[in-house]
């Protein structure tokens, strides 16, 4: 009986110290959410096409939290010249150095590479007063549904509210192809084309485009190359200057994701 005992209690441990094994040996859960932060260094910014920094350098950043559901929600900011640059022109003094974008959403898959993500933007210009020039805020909000097949995805973006402060634009679309190419070795290659519709005011209407080569340096790095431009129309997006915002340019950009 102590012999069949002491077999027992070897087993035992024996089971155990498998079990112990293979608990470590297993692959860890997927994370239920995560949180995630971003910094750069652009030569410019450019949105839509459109500089918003009159060609000059910005710093922007952002935070991103995500879960495992498919919602996410985060924020990102830049510097930003043009809501100084329209009190130039207007020789109206107005304030609104910084852009923040606050959105939120939801990803997930209808079948097998095919994916869609719905979401609110609201562009925040921290304390600006751009209604002193066009009587409209510059503050826009923004509905956006997209579909990713393969490679290649479609957006539409839609205004709740005026569209960057031009008056009488509620109601505004910015419709927008764009394509994810992996080259290799961290390359990536992006080809994108867009609409931007203005309602009620078609001389701000116009398209952009742009050809993105990213490449993945690894721990966090990413430089960005990008050739972008419009054909907006010959005043209706320019720096005090009087240069052409939409012109065809190259726009160089670090981040780092952390």
């Amino acid at each position: 009986m102590k012999l069949d005992a002491k077999k027992t209690m070897i087993l035992a441990a024996l089971a155990v110290a498998g079990a112990s094994a293979f608990a470590q040996t297993a692959p860890a859960a997927a994370p239920e959410s995560t949180l995630a932060f971003n910094v750069s260094v652009a030569s410019e910014y450019r949105y839509r096409g459109i500089s918003q920094t009159r060609f000059k350098p910005a710093l922007q950043g952002g935070v991103d939290f995500t879960h495992s559901s498919g919602f996410y929600v985060g924020a990102w900011g830049s510097t930003i010249k043009w809501i100084k640059d329209a009190g130039v022109i207007a020789s109206t003094p107005v304030k609104g150095p910084v852009e923040l974008d606050l959105y939120a959403g939801y990803r997930g898959e209808i079948v097998k590479d095919v994916a869609y993500d719905v979401g609110y933007l609201r562009y925040q210009y921290l304390n600006n007063t751009y209604r002193n020039v066009s009587g409209a805020n510059a503050n826009t909000d923004e509905l956006y549904g997209a579909i990713t097949y393969s490679v290649v995805t479609a957006k539409y973006s839609h205004s709740t509210s005026n569209l960057f402060g031009t008056p009488n634009s509620k109601n505004s679309g910015y419709l927008d192809v764009s394509a994810t190419f992996d080259l290799g070795n961290g390359l990536t290659l992006v080809p994108h084309i867009g609409r931007q519709l203005v309602k009620n005011n078609g001389f701000y209407s116009y398209t952009d485009y742009a050809l993105t080569l990213n490449k993945d340096l690894g721990n966090g790095f990413v430089v960005s190359g990008a050739l972008q431009g419009t054909d907006a129309k010959s005043g209706a997006y320019v720096s005090p200057t009087g240069k052409n915002l939409g012109r065809d340019g190259l726009v160089v950009s670090v981040k780092y994701n952390f």
